[in-house]
């Protein structure tokens, strides 16, 4: 695997398109701009079970937690219950097993687990896997697949909350990125937003007012507000690294334009037209076609821009999704 730096970068800046590599992000970037990242951890949330019922096998990735109950997107859904039981260890020293409280129409049930919330991420790391995206595939019990996705599928400021999926635009970056970013005195701040399992359900819907978001607790802190308010304040440049870094910043702004501290959940659906109050610059990966985010893209830099931009990325072969390339963006 090629070292980070190495990553080709599609840089969208002045309606022009700029073939580039990670290694030369900074170089878009000035002094006392501010970088934001999400820091959210990556749990192992694909979990295997069996229903004490009638024995049948079922796989489930937990989605975000409320009020001590896990959404679930569950596979074969057909066989589950209200009030079914899913054994995931039968082990008498280490039980683990969760119930049925509700079950939706769309593959989604709503679980309660035997244990705390502490517990319950270390019996996660004991039982379950890396939550990959649907279109990543993975023979079973493949252990270098399996140990390299533990290692790779999460960022290295990784600090806090509960992801279900990764921040993956913060995949590109290793020490020696943040040590040029540090030595051009751009600043970081760190939010966390627990991505949740919905970042990957496409819309479905003819009219977008329609589509239902999916929400996803966050949390920013009143330093991090101050940093970016002062920056905008100066004319800085405030960059999002990942679209679940721009949800959390564009989803705390006050009716006059400036960043609250925020600790919440957000539902925050952009598409076209939105008014960006924060971020002047995104760096995301490529997303897939009739996704919420292809349409905050469009929002960002416009309809013709966007699939300009992915014809040329489809054309160079930038590698698209999770573990791809990645694309610096210019709003307009």
């Amino acid at each position: 695997m090629k070292n980070k730096e190495q990553t080709p970068l599609l840089v969208f800046q002045n309606n022009q398109i700029l073939d580039k590599k990670i290694d030369d992000l900074i170089d878009f970037f000035e002094e006392g701009s501010v970088m934001i990242f999400n820091q959210v951890k990556v749990i192992k949330a694909k979990l295997t079970g069996e229903i004490s019922r009638n024995s049948a096998l079922i796989h489930f990735n937990l989605d975000q937690e409320t009020n001590g109950l896990w959404n679930a997107l569950c596979r074969p859904a057909k066989k589950v219950r209200v009030g079914d039981v899913i054994m995931i260890s039968k082990d008498s020293n280490d039980l683990f097993y969760c119930e049925v409280i509700e079950k939706d129409n769309d593959g989604f049930i709503k679980i309660k687990f035997n244990c705390d919330e502490i517990e319950l991420l270390t019996k996660l790391e004991k039982y379950g896997s890396i939550p990959l995206p649907p279109y990543i595939k993975r023979h079973e019990n493949d252990e270098k697949d399996s140990h390299n996705d533990q290692k790779n599928y999460q960022t290295i400021y990784a600090q806090d909350g509960v992801a279900v999926a990764a921040p993956t635009a913060g995949l590109h970056f290793n020490e020696n990125i943040f040590a040029k970013i540090k030595a051009k005195k751009i600043q970081c701040v760190f939010l966390t937003l627990n991505v949740g399992a919905g970042t990957f359900l496409p819309v479905r819907t003819d009219n977008l007012e329609e589509h239902k978001m999916h929400s996803e607790k966050f949390f920013l802190s009143k330093e991090n507000c101050e940093i970016i308010n002062n920056a905008k304040k100066n004319g800085k440049k405030i960059i999002a690294v990942g679209t679940t870094s721009l949800r959390a910043v564009e989803s705390s702004v006050d009716k006059n334009g400036i960043l609250q501290p925020q600790n919440r959940s957000t539902e925050i659906f952009i598409y076209p037209p939105y008014d960006f109050k924060i971020v002047d610059i995104l760096m995301t990966n490529f997303h897939l076609p009739k996704s919420t985010l292809f349409m905050l893209i469009c929002a960002f830099i416009g309809y013709e821009n966007a699939f300009k931009l992915y014809n040329h990325a489809i054309e160079k072969q930038y590698r698209f999704y999770s573990y791809g390339d990645s694309s610096l963006l210019f709003r307009n």
